[in-house]
């Protein structure tokens, strides 16, 4: 019998005397997309970082394929698209760079890239399309190639688990569907994905499921019963109900 991809089991998390999850649980079956909705301050970024074991939390447990994140790490099963605010653009690291570190679990003690290495980058970036600015360095994208050099990292990662925190805030059209098709992509493979977001036109087109959340999770369900006015309201206010 396999286990859920990822299993979060009545999880609480303060940092100092803020409460950023209380109590969330939730469970995700592999090849699935869901859609993780919520108002900024509601633990998306938490519960993401508790995911991939980068938080301990004060109660509960985070399961992935049954064993604890950790695992999961060290077999860099868990591709990581984290928002631009997170990520030192400056630094000088090429784009070719970027996506070479999810290869780097693989490359053994020397930390040389083989040719499997390069040419699992090179197949990378021709997929999120940017095979012409591999060179370039990573700060001199736009939002949206930023974005999928990313998820070009975790794709080179051989990752079968990847969340995204909020990968389509401040990018183009090209992108936003070159991300989209993707993640489809990655999930007919057998790819597990987490994705937050606030464009919630998007959530049906991209979304197996959706979860709403607000330090707990208040409903996973459908991306069309999530998004019922009286059920965003729940987590956003009557102020979403008048949205177009």
């Amino acid at each position: 019998m396999s286990h859920p991809a990822i299993v979060v089991d009545n999880v609480t998390v303060h940092y100092g005397d803020v409460l950023a999850l209380d109590g969330a649980s939730l469970s995700l079956d592999h090849s699935r997309i869901c859609g993780l909705v919520g108002m900024n301050g509601s633990g998306k970024s938490t519960l993401f970082k508790t995911i991939m074991g980068m938080v301990k939390p004060d109660s509960g447990r985070v399961l992935i394929n049954g064993h604890a994140p950790v695992k999961s790490r060290k077999e860099a099963g868990i591709g990581y698209v984290p928002q631009s605010e997170d990520v030192d653009w400056a630094f000088p690291l090429s784009v070719r760079d970027v996506v070479m570190m999810g290869r780097y679990g693989q490359l053994g003690f020397t930390r040389r890239p083989r040719k499997a290495d390069r040419d699992a980058v090179g197949q990378a970036l021709e997929r999120v399309e940017l095979s012409d600015f591999a060179d370039r360095q990573i700060g001199q994208l736009s939002g949206g190639q930023k974005k999928r050099a990313f998820v070009a990292r975790g794709i080179a990662q051989g990752a079968t688990m990847m969340l995204l925190d909020e990968p389509f805030a401040g990018v183009d059209k090209r992108s936003e569907a070159t991300i989209t098709r993707l993640l489809r992509e990655l999930a007919a493979d057998g790819a597990t994905i987490l994705v937050s977001t606030h464009d919630l036109h998007a959530l049906p087109q991209l979304c197996d499921e959706a979860v709403l959340l607000m330090r707990r999770v208040l409903m996973h369900g459908s991306p069309d019963m999530v998004l019922r006015p009286e059920n965003l309201a729940m987590a956003f206010g009557l102020d979403v109900m008048n949205r177009d």
